[in-house]
């Protein structure tokens, strides 16, 4: 059980520039994981399984990727209680991502602005600090999602040969995998969810996983994170596309380049993507239109804007499997991850 309130950590944290708080979180939960300091953030892990893609997910809330790109704190994350933690995104090589500043908080409606830019230490590091993990190796049953994208230098063109090479290095420890198209902050790399432009890649995708599956004799779902900023026609080929292809599942959504909900506050022009209590609704709208569009057994999972038990049962409401989230850990503290998935599993 945690001993440090998160209402009394958070002054300290948001008084802080932005990544700077995040960089000194992630510092201390990587030397902090596997130690008596764990207790700090330790929250149980509420009962509530649901088999989705084959696989057997705990509960249903899990942590987005994108607060630990480089895979250093698979085990501290899942001390929060967490039925699954997704991590990444990485990319082949290593990037240092955008200049800084480039993080931003909008505490008034409880929202954030990034624009990091896939800023990770490379494949080959990511790997290292998964095979050091040792949640599932304990036997803890907790799924691993690993999440990967495209170098900011690789032409768009040729952004197909980067998700292989990491979809080749990720297969083997990846209870899922998810390929990230929608981030904003990555040059033209949205564009990848156009028509023909997807159909490529997931066809390529889909290939190269075959012939990973029998090479390691095992069958790796794998997931494709979309954008909240796609009108409905949009979403229709999304969702036949991904049918065509073969994946698994679908998450939604990354953040979103809209700044309606945020207009006149501080911060509320910074180019990058909103997260947080903004997003909720769109988020939640996509989620409706893909779940009409692909039908009642397709996996969902919906993230964006989740801040409170309630924000939970409305992605799964709007037709959600299983939730994952972000912003809303960084306003809330790790309370959240239990708060949501006893409001799921209550639900029913």
């Amino acid at each position: 059980m945690s001993f440090i309130p998160y209402s009394l950590t958070r002054p300290i944290l948001f008084g802080m520039d932005p990544e700077a708080a995040h960089d000194f979180t992630m510092n201390l939960m990587a030397r902090g994981q596997n130690t008596p300091l764990q207790c700090a953030w330790s929250r149980p892990m509420v009962d509530d399984p649901i088999e989705l893609a084959g696989l057997r997910f705990p509960n249903r809330v899990g942590m987005a990727a994108g607060l630990d790109k480089n895979a250093r704190c698979i085990d501290a994350l899942a001390a929060m209680g967490f039925g699954f933690v997704e991590v990444g995104t990485v990319t082949p090589r290593p990037q240092p991502g955008n200049p800084k500043p480039r993080m931003f908080r909008i505490p008034e409606k409880k929202a954030l602005i990034n624009r990091l830019g896939f800023n990770n230490e490379g494949l080959d590091a990511f790997l290292a600090n998964v095979r050091r993990s040792r949640v599932r190796a304990s036997g803890k049953p907790m799924l691993l999602g690993l999440n990967i994208g495209k170098n900011a230098t690789t032409p768009i063109e040729e952004a197909t040969g980067d998700y292989l090479k990491a979809l080749d290095g990720v297969y083997p420890h990846a209870d899922y995998v998810t390929v990230n198209i929608s981030s904003p902050n990555t040059k033209n790399l949205r564009a990848l969810q156009s028509d023909e432009a997807l159909d490529s890649l997931l066809g390529a995708i889909a290939g190269r996983r075959e012939q990973l599956a029998a090479q390691h004799a095992k069958r790796v779902p794998v997931f494709v994170k979309i954008a909240p900023d796609l009108v409905e026609e949009q979403i229709g080929v999304i969702a036949a596309t991904l049918q065509r292809h073969g994946m698994d599942g679908v998450i939604a959504t990354n953040t979103t380049i809209s700044r309606q909900a945020v207009q006149g506050l501080p911060h509320a022009q910074e180019t990058g993507g909103l997260s947080g209590a903004p997003v909720l609704e769109a988020s939640n709208q996509v989620i409706r239109q893909l779940r009409s569009a692909l039908g009642s057994h397709f996996p969902i999972i919906g993230v964006g804007g989740i801040l409170s038990g309630a924000d939970a049962v409305s992605k799964i409401r709007a037709g959600a499997d299983v939730v994952q989230i972000y912003s809303g850990l960084i306003y809330r503290g790790p309370d959240l991850v239990p708060e949501a998935a006893r409001a799921i599993a209550q639900m029913r």
